[in-house]
């Protein structure tokens, strides 16, 4: 009896110790109520009984101690309105009793609203942002919810202009830039649409919504697209080169949304296994590719199930590409209802590629390119950058991804490499396992891999639509890349097409040089340095100061940067067309000259009249102001100890490719101006003037060694 006294005593003290602590937290939050209303100015009366606390019993501890990523004012969805007045009407509701009337979802939306507010400075919104706030459009919290999640905090504009017209029904068929979310653009209202259906998902229903893809790649990644902002949604995706058996219990489970190849998709159809005739939305992605000759009949026997000729009830068709040429416009007229709604986001007369993307163009001869990609990658990207290298065929990926010149970790993607190998090739490029991918046109269009800092197409493509897809792997929403295109003297035509049809102009530049390929080279092998553990640091102390005695504390560590960035080796290139062992230089003047005999006197009177064997490629800089020519990287030393500069003339080695004179050919001389002299590089015949006389544009070069 005594002890269960003393249990009963100490429940009293330790229940009164209790109240008096919640005793403390009600005045503490009373003051802090009492500070808010001040802060109001009398427009509102905050109770402990009132918002607060409602949001605080529907608030998780761990949603409420988690950190918060910062979002944008934009996508907060309330009640149909725009911004300023979901804030205006979030303030008077304190006090306002229609409050009380309103739903679950609408006052918890509201709520993280005004906590935003009030946590966080106004920040000045571009028109994109507002145009594309959530709340302008029909979409519901737990898709916003999602999209946020994949970093989306507002509709891009081509979303925007499609949005209304796919959720309510339309056939609509847009054109708009490379990463610039055209998934986005029919997967978000479709997937609305779907949602809002109230009809029960029993097992073994048929899909509602077909998107047919070129790729697997671009299928498996549209299909990640639709499973990310979705959970009611069943999303299947069937491709080529894996399993039927996993696709086969999909479709007896049931699917709502169908993504896949043509290929297979027939092939379900053939067997049986596929019901297409409840499809109620048909998508064709990159349409271009889906309605040319390569997939057309595909495509034909595939709709031809869901489609009935000269029908308004068959099912709402979509089209979406970069490239939409004209012939693509009549062969959808067959699928698309007799009122369609077209978007063009790009127009006749705009530049059709990427607007966030520079495009350069470097003249290399088809034996140097492998080299010279290597380099070029080290300087533009860097060895923590991501890099995709196009190639026109199979062959010359594999050859290029195995080639020892290429100083980067890189693998092949391409049509005969298996499924399986695909998709790990591809994932381990998304993850940073590699940096360099070597692939064709497999990886050229609807691939969103992140942070792609460089593209380099090995040669011009043969035509533009294929160039504006690769083009668009970097650069890609909102972030700015480099797309360097390498051509030999006889494609200059090609570069010349693909500027006026994709409406960029390449800039001309040269290789990187030996000082670009350093500096490049050692930033990245600094930043390895900053990588590497303390407790690994220590084992290596003895060494570091053996070396430190040996070669002095900065050739040790220069050598041991040298060693990590893969520099010990670095030739010299020409900056006009790409080959080793040249050097270019320029020849200024303070005026203008009519033509290069006028340089090459004044360099057989400085130099001597061996120059004719020491000078190659001499073309004119852009103005006549100059020439820029060649010369062997042995013989560099000793024509700039025999030059001296006079009051007009002057000599320096070219750090950069300048610009010069378009060519009157129609090709170019180192890049874009004209050769008067030929190259000493091996691959032509002859030797000292009788080369120089080789070609009659060439002569006036030969008669000046002769004066």
């Amino acid at each position: 009896m005594p002890s269960l006294l003393k249990v009963i005593i100490v429940a009293i003290f330790c229940s009164r110790l209790l109240f008096s602590y919640f005793l403390h937290i009600y005045f503490a939050l009373e003051k802090q109520v009492a500070s808010i209303q001040l802060k109001c100015k009398g427009q509102c009366f905050l109770g402990f009984r009132g918002k607060t606390q409602t949001d605080e019993s529907e608030e998780s501890d761990e949603e409420r101690y988690a950190p918060k990523p910062k979002k944008s004012k934009s996508v907060s969805k309330q009640n149909g309105h725009t911004k300023e007045e979901s804030l205006e009407k979030s303030r008077v509701s304190f006090s306002s009793k229609s409050s009380s009337r309103r739903s679950r979802h609408s006052s918890s939306s509201e709520t993280s609203s005004e906590s935003e507010s009030e946590s966080e400075p106004d920040q000045e919104l571009t028109g994109e942002q507002k145009e594309g706030a959530f709340s302008n459009f029909s979409i519901s919290k737990e898709t916003v919810q999602l999209l946020q999640a994949r970093g989306v905090t507002y509709l891009f504009p081509v979303q925007v202009k499609t949005f209304n017209p796919v959720y309510s029904g339309k056939d609509v068929i847009a054109q708009a830039r490379t990463g610039t979310g055209k998934t986005f653009s029919f997967a978000i209202p479709l997937i609305e649409k779907l949602q809002g259906d109230s009809q029960e998902r029993r097992r073994g229903r048929p899909p509602k919504v077909l998107v047919l893809c070129p790729t697997r790649e671009l299928a498996n990644q549209v299909a990640k697209d639709f499973k990310d902002i979705t959970r009611k949604l069943t999303v299947g995706c069937f491709y080529g080169g894996t399993p039927y058996n996993g696709q086969i219990d999909l479709m007896r489970s049931g699917i709502d949304i169908l993504v896949g190849t043509p290929g297979r998709i027939k092939d379900h159809l053939q067997n049986g296994k596929l019901d297409l005739t409840k499809v109620k939305h048909v998508v064709l992605d990159e349409v271009d590719q889906m309605l040319d000759m390569g997939f057309a009949e595909q495509v034909e026997d595939i709709l031809r199930v869901a489609y009935k000729k000269d029908s308004e009830d068959n099912p709402q068709t979509l089209l979406f590409s970069a490239t939409c040429p004209h012939w693509v416009y009549d062969v959808a007229k067959k699928y698309m209802k007799s009122r369609y709604e077209q978007i063009d986001l790009i127009g006749k007369r705009t530049q059709k590629a990427a607007t966030t993307v520079e495009h350069l163009a470097i003249e290399c001869h088809w034996s140097q390119r492998a080299a010279v990609i290597g380099d070029v990658i080290q300087v533009y990207s860097g060895s923590h950058g991501r890099t995709i290298v196009f190639c026109e065929t199979k062959k010359e990926a594999n050859e290029l991804a195995l080639n020892a010149s290429m100083k980067q970790d890189c693998q092949s993607l391409h049509g005969d490499i298996p499924q399986k190998q695909r998709e790990i090739t591809l994932k381990g490029f998304r993850n940073g396992t590699f940096k360099v991918l070597v692939a064709t046109n497999v990886a050229a269009r609807g691939l969103d891999i992140p942070e792609v800092d460089l593209v380099v197409q090995s040669s011009p493509p043969k035509d533009v639509e294929s160039y504006i897809h690769r083009s668009g792997r970097t650069g890609r929403a909102g972030r700015t890349g480099i797309c360097i295109c390498f051509y030999q003297r006889k494609e200059e035509y090609q570069l010349r097409h693909v500027e006026q049809k994709a409406g960029i102009t390449f800039k001309r530049v040269g290789v990187p040089t030996a000082t670009d390929i350093i500096k490049a080279s050692s930033k990245d092998a600094m930043r390895c340095l900053d990588s590497v553990p303390q407790t690994a640091i220590e084992y290596f102390r003895e060494s570091a100061q053996l070396l430190i005695k040996e070669k002095g504390p900065v050739n040790a560590l220069a050598a041991a940067l040298a060693h990590i960035s893969g520099a010990t080796s670095i030739e010299q290139r020409s900056l006009l067309n790409s080959d080793a062992g040249f050097v270019t230089m320029i020849l200024h003047c303070s005026e203008e000259i009519s033509s290069m005999s006028h340089a090459v006197r004044r360099l057989r009177e400085v130099l001597g009249d061996d120059i004719e064997r020491k000078v190659n490629r001499m073309c004119f800089l852009k103005g006549k102001m100059g020439v820029c020519f060649d010369v062997p990287v042995a013989d560099q030393k000793e024509i700039e100890a025999r030059w001296e500069d006079s009051k007009h003339w002057r000599l320096c080695v070219a750090t950069e490719l300048p610009e010069l004179v378009e060519s009157i050919r129609g090709g170019s001389g180192g890049g874009n101006g004209r050769s008067f002299s030929s190259s000493r590089n091996g691959r032509r015949g002859g030797s000292g003037r009788n080369r120089f006389r080789s070609r009659g544009q060439k002569r006036s070069f030969s008669r000046a060694f002769e004066h």
